[in-house]
């Protein structure tokens, strides 16, 4: 591992060693790495000035952006705890995971896609509750929130106010508050996405979160030279880890984008010769069929990561022929692993990276294991349970949901049924939850997605489970045609009859223009049953 064992170590590292070079761009402002490293101090004083002590908690609550990056590193320069918050909760989800994780400290966006968070979050928490100390009475522990825009509410202090606090702390407090922490203390804890239930927050370390992710930026091969679109969301380890802290190991520059938009991208890509571009599978496959593609300069875009367990080939191909990306690459990983488990590598097939998400990273171990736990051979389907460095200290005050997913020996029980081959690739098939019983037979619904996927005229496909009087259950597909198609669900029906096994047919389509996904991309399959 580099020259730093902590966040704040890295970033006062990549203030030094790469100075002059560009860290940030958003909009006009254009920000070198010695002006980043400024910037997080000046807001770690400002936590010092505030109260925070080392091992507090503190929250962000908001989208993708410069102040979120100093805000965040600032709290975790100051010995916070970082605990970011989901774009997409609404106030009472915001307000159980500020309640649960008892944040000190609240750094909210004020307005984002039309909702005033605040607004939202003084309902949940700050109406019709007995009074308590700090501005949300419904949440006693969190004594300040600070807007991160130029207004805030009474009770409330702007980004501008918080960090004028500061500006009396001694620049040699702060370091001797940063010293304070070593590679074992908590760096965040990063809470699930909530889709198969409650979130559940994985405390993750400093130590954790700097060696996965200098594996991740030497498998991708990330550069000083690159340019990078942030376009995974920061609360989440895809894109405040293997985005921000990654950028900050090599030096390269981040230019955050607060939601994707299709046309946003492009404009971005081509306007700052973005070079580097993870994200979903939609995010690249929006890109390649969006009418204007030609119309930009994207000769620039030389690596892709992504990963989910649907990566058709064709996605592969196109990126690398069309695009004329030379890397494209997939990963795994889940929250409790410190967002990363297995990656293909630099010279994989094609083939290998379409249809696997990679080998463990070094380090680690992965197998799959049967219903007892005992591990299984290769080409047998059975949970993916992953040990090493980079498996979470446990959940969140909350030892017996822990104790369900650790081992006594170490090994995490992520809760995804996967295979591995002889070369020891895995290949994701589904969450055992998802799993559809046909008539006896094990259907996995990424199984069916994959082969549904290679169907010319399929653009987005999601499969569940639904009842059936003769056989039990049955797939069911949701399908969004590509533009100008005229696939009705009796051809797709009949096409797969002929591309797979009877038992993982489905037996009912249905178009939608889009699916339902969360902030990270995935595909909320609640929402889809809640529909039927």
């Amino acid at each position: 591992m580099g020259e730093w064992n902590t966040i704040p170590e890295l970033v006062r590292w990549s203030a030094e060693r790469y100075a002059d070079a560009e860290a940030v761009v958003e909009g006009r402002t254009r920000l070198t790495y010695a002006g980043l490293g400024a910037r997080v101090e000046r807001a770690a004083a400002a936590c010092l000035a505030s109260g925070v002590q080392t091992g507090d908690r503190v929250a962000v609550w908001a989208p993708n952006s410069l102040d979120w990056i100093v805000a965040a590193l600032g709290a975790v320069s100051a010995g916070a705890v970082l605990v970011p918050l989901n774009t997409r909760f609404k106030g009472a989800e915001a307000a159980d995971v500020l309640r649960r994780s008892g944040a000190r400290l609240l750094f909210v966006t004020g307005t984002f896609l039309g909702t005033s968070y605040v607004a939202s979050l003084r309902r949940a928490a700050g109406e019709g509750v007995p009074a308590g100390r700090g501005p949300l009475p419904g949440l006693p522990a969190l004594d300040q929130v600070v807007v991160l825009s130029e207004d805030a509410p009474p009770d409330f202090r702007t980004w501008k106010d918080f960090l004028a606090a500061g500006e009396g702390v001694p620049e040699a407090e702060v370091r001797d508050r940063s010293r304070e922490l070593a590679g074992g203390s908590v760096s965040d804890i990063i809470y699930t996405s909530g889709t198969t239930g409650r979130p559940k927050g994985a405390v993750i370390t400093h130590e954790q979160t700097l060696r996965a992710y200098d594996i991740w930026a030497d498998l991708a091969g990330l550069r000083g030279t690159d340019r990078y679109l942030i376009v995974n969301p920061f609360f989440h380890t895809f894109g405040y880890k293997a985005g921000v802290i990654a950028c900050l190991m090599r030096g390269a520059t981040m230019i955050p984008q607060p939601v994707f938009n299709v046309d946003t991208a492009l404009a971005n890509i081509a306007a700052e010769r973005v070079s580097v571009l993870p994200g979903p599978p939609t995010l690249h496959q929006s890109l390649l069929d969006h009418p204007a593609r030609d119309t930009h300069d994207l000769s620039a875009l030389r690596l892709v990561v992504t990963g989910a367990a649907v990566v058709p080939l064709l996605l592969v191909e196109r990126l690398r022929g069309e695009l004329g990306v030379d890397t494209v690459l997939t990963a795994y990983g889940l929250s409790e692993a410190s967002g990363f488990v297995t990656m293909c590598r630099r010279g994989d097939d094609p083939s290998v990276i379409a249809s696997t998400s990679g080998r463990a990273i070094p380090g680690t171990e992965v197998r799959v294991a049967d219903t007892k736990g005992e591990p299984v051979p290769p080409g047998t389907a059975g949970e993916i349970q992953v040990r090493g460095f980079n498996v979470m200290r446990g959940y969140d005050d909350d030892a017996p949901a822990t104790a369900e997913v650790i081992s006594p020996d170490g090994w995490l029980r992520t809760g995804d049924v996967g295979v591995l081959d002889d070369m020891g690739n895995l290949r994701i098939t589904d969450r055992i939850k998802d799993m559809i019983i046909v008539g006896g037979f094990n259907a996995y619904p990424a199984e069916i997605e994959q082969l549904l996927g290679t169907h010319p005229d399929v653009a987005d496909v999601a499969v569940i489970g639904v009842p059936d009087p003769r056989l039990g259950e049955v797939a069911k597909a949701f399908v969004v045609r590509r533009p100008g198609s005229l696939l009705t669900s009796d051809d797709l029906i009949a096409w797969s009859r002929r591309e797979m096994a009877n038992y993982k047919v489905p037996r009912s389509v249905e178009f939608l223009t889009e699916l339902p996904r969360n902030a990270s991309g995935k595909v909320v399959k609640g929402v889809l049953r809640g529909s039927l």
